[in-house]
């Protein structure tokens, strides 16, 4: 009885420790950047296919590479990092499904100073968001059909 009973907790263990290797598989792509102004605040939208599963936000008067630890050099006085948990820029072999700039101004915004990617591996994406109004606060949300990300920076 014992014997079976450690046999089955054996194949118990041997499956789960497979299934989470098998799940971090999917993850959203990133298909395009976009910006707009608006009145009161500037918009970037991360257009996706699919949603990431999580993600966290944090400001920042620099970030770095997570991968390297090399600075990624952005204009402006503030920054929002929001780091994305089930995403990349990438497909599941590897083809790149966004193949814009990684590291920009955005054209036509004011107090937006630039866009740029801090991570991009492993299913972890990184967007760092620079501004230079001191006094701005942030949105981050999701929406679908279709789905994206939004990063909103009001301005008072």
């Amino acid at each position: 009885m014992k014997k079976r009973l450690g046999a089955v907790l054996l194949a118990v263990a041997a499956v789960f420790t497979f299934v989470p290797v098998a799940s971090a598989q999917g993850h959203a792509e990133l298909t395009n950047i976009r910006t707009g102004k608006h009145d009161g605040y500037e918009r970037v939208v991360l257009d996706l296919n699919g949603l990431p599963s999580n993600s966290m936000s944090r400001e920042a008067t620099e970030v770095s590479n997570c991968a390297s630890g090399n600075p990624v050099p952005m204009a402006g006085n503030e920054i929002l990092e929001t780091m994305f948990f089930g995403a990349a820029s990438y497909d599941e072999n590897f083809n790149p499904t966004y193949t814009g700039p990684r590291n920009f101004v955005p054209q036509g915004l004011t107090n937006v100073k630039g866009i740029a990617f801090t991570c991009d591996f492993e299913a972890t994406m990184g967007i760092a968001v620079s501004y230079d109004n001191p006094n701005s606060w942030h949105k981050v949300f999701t929406l679908t059909n279709p789905d994206r990300v939004v990063i909103d920076i009001y301005s008072y």
